[in-house]
């Protein structure tokens, strides 16, 4: 499934192993699209998430997202992390109508899969630039492109879990 329109009804994203995405991304590419790829823990959807990826999705034919298993989150955002399992954010993430795949990953960088895959465009939200953005020179190294998409940086699910904690205190 993808953001074309399938029998006058627009499509939403599929979530893929590893493989599978692979799979997609030679046949497309084949196919002559481009892709942009995103990534992220996701662990309570709100507007800065949605923002990003119709930011990204703008980039290329098609988004990837890779969504960080809930070990790396763990690893990543501390004790309480993630508040949603992965397979719950992974459906969440591609029930957006702007995702085309989602993938979850094991890694607390998203370097190995952007070597991997090569897509053209790597989106990073506007907590970076350019010039931050981590994985940068592994995209550079491939041929690819780092991209800055998004809305600024006024949304964190951080501040969403303390908001919905201080409420349920009252």
């Amino acid at each position: 499934m993808s953001r074309d329109e399938v029998g006058g009804e627009t499509t939403t994203g599929v979530v893929l192993c590893e493989a599978e995405l692979f799979e997609r991304v030679r046949a497309e590419r084949a196919a002559g699209r481009t892709f942009a790829f995103a990534n992220g823990c996701f662990d309570v959807l709100h507007v800065g998430h949605v923002r990003y990826l119709a930011g990204s999705a703008a980039e290329a034919d098609r988004l990837i997202v890779a969504v960080n298993d809930d070990a790396s989150v763990a690893a990543l955002k501390g004790p309480g992390r993630p508040v949603q399992t992965a397979p719950d954010r992974a459906e969440l993430i591609a029930a957006l109508r702007m995702v085309d795949y989602v993938v979850l990953f094991p890694d607390l960088s998203v370097e190995r899969l952007l070597t991997e895959l090569e897509p053209e465009i790597h989106c990073k939200g506007t907590d970076y630039t350019v010039e931050t953005v981590p994985e940068r020179e592994v995209v550079r190294a491939y041929g690819g492109r780092t991209v800055i998409v998004g809305d600024h940086k006024d949304h964190s699910s951080r501040d969403v879990i303390a908001g919905i904690r201080a409420r349920a205190g009252d």
